[in-house]
């Protein structure tokens, strides 16, 4: 039971941290301006994708993974590499608080995920904090009220569809790989899905955009690291709450460096969402304290 609460508190930690460096991912992101989004999306793979294969070098460790997960892993890549396509897009052309927020409706995907893949049963407060979610979602996309964001918003939801697929594939590989290895693959295959399309429409960086580019990239690199390590101390239904600390990050970040205030639906929308995530978080904290831990430290149902 301890090592069970010491892994937990280390997860929760570490899934904190890196909703801090994907609040400023965001932030540098809405920085470069003006530059394609399947550019921005080549920028912050192609750095990860560097890291990555720098600290595994270093530490003489695997690039490709044990060949049984391949096919996990290029799947993950996939759905991580179009997810952030879109998530870019949307943060191009919604408020960076409202980006955000649609991106965190992935953990709500992970439970709808894990029934079908995992066999993890969904119960009935599970549909209720679903329901909770997509009536959220509806007052942020705001669908009639303002067809110019309905686009950049369905983009978001979107990317936050095939997040939670490649969050469930993470989920399922757990122990299996290093965080790391799995890093490097999914920046490899993102970086090879968008390089072609920077022919249709390139544009020349100015230095302060390429900074900002650079910064971007260098935070989603830690972010990623720190949340596939994070899925792999703690079952994700008890540390995919703590990704809303993002919203509340990029709340402030949106509010100070782009003069951005949320209108008042997307702040009902907000509390809608945190209500639902909230109660996911209480009823499976309730169960985890109940269920017998397997050897990872990780209760055998609450993923």
């Amino acid at each position: 039971m301890q090592d069970h609460q010491t892994h937990k508190a280390r997860a929760i930690l570490l899934m904190l941290l890196s909703a801090t460096f994907f609040s400023f991912m965001s932030m540098f992101i809405k920085l470069s301006g003006d530059i394609p989004s399947m550019e921005k999306a080549v920028f912050r793979n192609l750095v990860s994708l560097i890291i990555a294969f720098s600290i595994l070098k270093y530490r003489r460790k695997s690039l490709w993974g044990n060949r049984e997960n391949r096919k996990f892993l290029l799947l993950r890549s996939i759905f991580g590499g179009v997810a952030i396509i879109l998530y870019f897009y949307s943060i191009d052309h919604l408020i960076l608080a409202d980006s955000a927020m649609l991106n965190k409706l992935s953990p709500f995907f992970v439970l709808l995920f894990a029934a079908i893949f995992l066999k993890n049963p969904i119960r009935p407060f599970h549909i209720l904090s679903l329901l909770f979610a997509m009536a959220g979602a509806v007052l942020i996309i705001k669908p009639g009220f303002n067809f110019t964001s309905l686009a950049p918003a369905i983009a978001g939801l979107t990317a936050a569809f095939m997040a939670g697929i490649t969050y469930t594939i993470i989920s399922y590989l757990g122990g299996k790989e290093d965080s790391y290895t799995i890093v490097f693959f999914f920046s490899l295959v993102s970086t090879i899905i968008c390089l072609p399309f920077l022919f249709f429409d390139p544009v020349m960086p100015t230095f302060t955009q390429l900074i900002f580019l650079l910064l971007a990239g260098s935070m989603a690199a830690g972010g990623q690291i720190l949340l596939t390590a994070s899925y792999k101390f703690a079952p994700a239904g008890e540390v995919s709450i703590y990704q809303y600390s993002q919203i509340v990050i990029s709340s402030i970040l949106g509010i100070f460096v782009f003069s951005e205030l949320p209108d008042y639906l997307s702040l009902i929308g907000y509390m809608l969402i945190f209500a639902g995530g909230y109660l996911m978080y209480l009823r499976g904290k309730r169960f985890s304290a109940r269920a017998p831990s397997d050897e990872s430290g990780q209760a055998s149902d609450s993923r």
